[in-house]
């Protein structure tokens, strides 16, 4: 069964700016493959030197005592609610146990300064099995930047998801920001239609390289609209906004609409409570759209409504924190510091 955490964010994910920096061992297949965001692939046909080439992490049999490990830099600090240690097409050379460390480092530590820092337990050695999607709740409710992979005794993993929340550095909360981000903490709450790709593909860094990054929703036959509904950052005021459809040539919308609500003073649900922040207005094919937004009224969460369905490759929302809200979240960021984090290489 699936759990609840797999629906959270990806904060290992190569998309978000992970990175795996550092692994005792990757003889048949290179340690960046852990955090690829794309589903594992296999081609029976394809070997290379060292043999069967396949698309995840991979060490050498192990004949001496011990065990393989990975590290990986989170590409945004989070609470961890759960690990996914996918061993897809590992069938006759997975680890049959694995377990999860955790540290917070506030700073660029080097690879040998990662070797003295302080590790927690947050998943205890485990049983896993090959070719499966491997579930691991996680209880500690710290901050953690880094995330340690041991792998008992040895073997392949095709993916690492680490699920959470993402914890901004209130230090970066600072004047104009994208209260969207995901890197700053933004996330998908609701949505019509994902058939293609989800819309939480479009608050990512970065711009789209392609259309498979964006929301592509399915064409709609049927009346209405389609939408996503995004929990901000941190309350704050919007400033401007950029929708960008690149790539999106013959199914990008035909027009858009932005609507925002205050939850700390109204439900999410109470539809008289969600003010306009952009009317219904048209968008071009392939192009990057920027619109000032006028008024100062301060915003929890955002709806996107497309016209009548069609993709975007970004969305971008640019304000302001409110005092309130910037005071929430340095305690929210001080609250989640395990007693031990760490302050190196800055």
């Amino acid at each position: 069964m699936t759990n609840q955490f797999t629906g959270l964010p990806d904060l290992a994910s190569r998309a978000l700016g992970g990175s795996v920096s550092a692994a005792n061992d990757e003889l048949f297949a290179q340690r960046e493959n852990l955090i690829r965001p794309e589903a594992p692939f296999f081609d029976p046909n394809e070997f290379g030197h060292k043999g069967k080439v396949y698309d995840g992490w991979e060490t050498r049999r192990r004949r001496e005592e011990g065990h393989d490990w990975a590290i990986v830099r989170l590409g945004a600090a989070g609470i961890v609610h759960g690990v996914v240690v996918d061993t897809a097409y590992f069938k006759g050379n997975y680890p049959p146990f694995v377990s999860v460390e955790a540290a917070s480092i506030d700073g660029y530590p080097s690879i040998d300064e990662l070797e003295n820092v302080q590790w927690h337990t947050i998943v205890e050695k485990s049983p896993a099995e090959g070719h499966t999607a491997n579930e691991y709740a996680v209880t500690d409710r710290h901050c953690w930047t880094h995330v340690r992979l041991s792998i008992y005794p040895d073997g392949g993993v095709a993916r690492l998801r680490v699920h959470g929340e993402v914890v901004a550095d209130p230090r970066f909360l600072s004047g104009t920001i994208d209260l969207l981000a995901a890197e700053n903490g933004g996330h998908l709450t609701d949505c019509s239609d994902a058939f293609y790709a989800s819309p939480a593909n479009i608050i990512m860094p970065g711009r789209a390289r392609n259309m498979g990054e964006g929301w592509e929703n399915s064409r709609r036959r049927n009346g209405g609209n389609d939408f996503a509904v995004f929990a901000l950052a941190a309350a704050g005021s919007a400033r401007y906004v950029e929708i960008d459809t690149s790539y999106y040539v013959g199914n990008a919308p035909g027009w858009v609409s932005l609507s925002a609500i205050d939850t700390r003073k109204s439900d999410l649900a109470d539809a008289a409570a969600w003010f306009d922040l952009l009317p219904r207005t048209a968008v071009q094919p392939d192009t990057r759209h920027r619109f000032l937004l006028e008024g100062d009224t301060a915003a929890t969460h955002l709806r996107l409504d497309v016209y009548p369905d069609g993709g975007l490759s970004r969305l971008r929302l640019f304000g302001e924190l409110d005092a309130e809200s910037a005071t929430q979240a340095y305690q929210r960021w001080l609250d989640a510091q395990p007693g031990d984090a760490e302050a190196v290489g800055r």
